[in-house]
């Protein structure tokens, strides 16, 4: 009787052992999306990384409302490029705070895809990125969107002393981290910088913060994607500038 009990106890025990070790799994291994990429592994100062989801990272057709704000600024009246060669872009990004931050970009509807892997996986290695925001938030002004360090695409304009349309013009570029990665040009002999309070940045000899260069990983991820740096340009220096071909 009492090796009756004994057995039944046991057995009990058992019973409840195997329950923790099965609730200890379900905890520890959640059923995995599988449209989301691996997680990186958390540094002591990582930023605070969520899963994704399809309402994180996405491409549309321009909505309404962007449009409209969009009209007599970056879509100005003697635009082009018809609204069905654009897409809305909604991205995220970890801001220099190490947070993660909601981004919008438009561009040609050539480069969104690439665009969005790119950014998705620029948020995937917290790369900084201070701004994405639409320039008509700062009145399609290139200036003071990039003063403001922005990071933006599609501007309609021309080629300055032109009548050819500029990649950006087009929605085939994106500038990134712009006040840290200036536009260093010559103009009848005198150096012009954009934006213009980026004149500690000209100098790309020194260990800038938020420097992109041929070892940034955004350098890496753009060209991968068969974009031109105008870093590597040859007359004048466009560092925060990606551009891809038509």
């Amino acid at each position: 009787m009492r090796k009756h009990k004994g057995i039944v106890i046991a057995a009990i025990f058992l019973v409840a052992a195997v329950a923790v070790v099965a609730g200890s799994r379900l905890i520890k291994n959640p059923v995995k999306n599988e449209n989301k990429k691996p997680e990186l592994p958390e540094s002591e100062e990582a930023s605070e990384l969520h899963e994704i989801s399809d309402q994180d990272f996405y491409i549309s057709e321009i909505p309404d409302e962007i449009f409209e704000k969009m009209q007599g600024k970056s879509y100005k009246e003697n635009c082009t490029v018809p609204r069905e060669e654009l897409r809305y872009l909604h991205v995220l990004h970890v801001g220099f705070d190490g947070q993660t931050k909601e981004g919008e970009l438009v561009v040609n509807k050539a480069i969104a895809d690439n665009v969005l892997t790119i950014f998705e996986e620029l948020y995937q290695a917290e790369y900084p990125i201070e701004k994405v925001c639409l320039v008509d938030e700062y009145d399609a002004d290139d200036e003071a969107s990039m003063r403001d360090n922005n990071s933006s695409a599609f501007n309609f304009r021309f080629i300055s002393h032109t009548t050819k349309i500029s990649k950006h013009g087009l929605g085939m570029a994106v500038d990134i981290n712009p006040l840290y990665n200036p536009y260093v040009k010559t103009v009848n002999g005198e150096v012009s910088i954009e934006p213009a309070n980026a004149t500690t940045y000209v100098d790309r000899s020194g260990d800038l913060p938020y420097k992109i260069d041929h070892d940034d990983l955004c350098y890496k991820l753009f060209t991968r994607y068969g974009f031109t740096w105008g870093g590597d340009w040859e007359h004048s220096k466009d560092y925060q500038h990606f551009e891809k071909a038509e």
